[in-house]
């Protein structure tokens, strides 16, 4: 008689090597994820100003690690995954803590229900955007844009009051906690509206006659966040929030345009 086995069969793909590129992309990913999450340490220990340097250092891992995973063709859904949930932590939790350590912790319990407010905001923009990219009626001209502001240019836009404090512009954030809440408040619902913004995600090529002034802004850009840091970032918060009502008007232009052109003809 033949003998049973109750051993179950493990497939062969469970044994498959896994390429590198598959690899490199999350490793910056966890990357970042320690870097934010030391922000929060540093934070605990009121050493500001290097916690806020952690979250943007996680910011600028956060927007390599997708270009990396694309351009060697290592995206996969665990990485996908991994991302959004580095991304929470990164640009949601963060942020928050640093803001309430910072200032709003003045205002007890309404500061802190305003420190979770960015923090849930954080959390169902990314839900969505998950969600999103499953999408298959997405028109072709969406995909230049986001909706609501992504989470990295949130946490970047929240922390702009320390920015004025380590400019001693704001001398004390428990002091001016007053007015920074209703900042927040504003920040964390632009995150989870419908406004579009600028996606540079589908940018792959640019003009061979732009190279030079493209190499040389970026390193322009770097001399100074290493220079003049919170200058550089103050100056980058105040053009983004400038450039939301040209998303805005350049989106309702795409739409009206794809609007014409689907109409039938007279």
């Amino acid at each position: 008689m033949q003998q049973e086995t109750d051993q179950p069969q493990v497939p062969a793909k469970a044994f498959r090597p896994v390429p590198v590129r598959y690899l490199l992309p999350n490793l910056i990913t966890l990357l970042a994820l320690c870097s934010g999450v030391t922000a929060i340490r540093l934070a605990m220990e009121g050493r500001y100003q290097v916690a806020v340097a952690a979250v943007i250092l996680a910011i600028f891992l956060d927007a390599v690690d997708g270009r990396l995973a694309r351009y060697l063709k290592g995206t996969s859904r665990f990485g996908a995954e991994l991302d959004s949930l580095a991304d929470f932590v990164n640009f949601g939790v963060a942020p928050a803590i640093l803001i309430y350590v910072w200032s709003l912790n003045a205002m007890k319990p309404l500061g802190w229900i305003i420190s979770l407010m960015l923090a849930m905001a954080c959390a169902l923009r990314l839900a969505r955007f998950n969600v999103a990219l499953e999408d298959p009626n997405k028109p072709a001209y969406a995909q230049r844009f986001f909706t609501g502001i992504p989470a990295p240019a949130g946490a970047g836009l929240a922390m702009a009051p320390m920015y004025l404090g380590f400019l001693d512009v704001v001398t004390d954030g428990h002091v001016y906690a007053r007015f920074i809440a209703p900042y927040i408040v504003a920040i964390a619902v632009l995150m989870v509206s419908r406004v579009p913004t600028f996606s540079g995600k589908t940018v792959t090529q640019v003009p061979r006659e732009l190279v030079l002034p493209i190499l040389s802004t970026g390193a322009l850009i770097i001399v100074c966040l290493i220079t003049f840091p919170w200058e550089t970032l103050l100056l980058a918060a105040v053009l983004y929030a400038v450039m939301i009502p040209v998303s805005v008007a350049s989106y309702l232009r795409h739409k009206r345009r794809a609007a014409a052109e689907a109409a039938p003809a007279p």
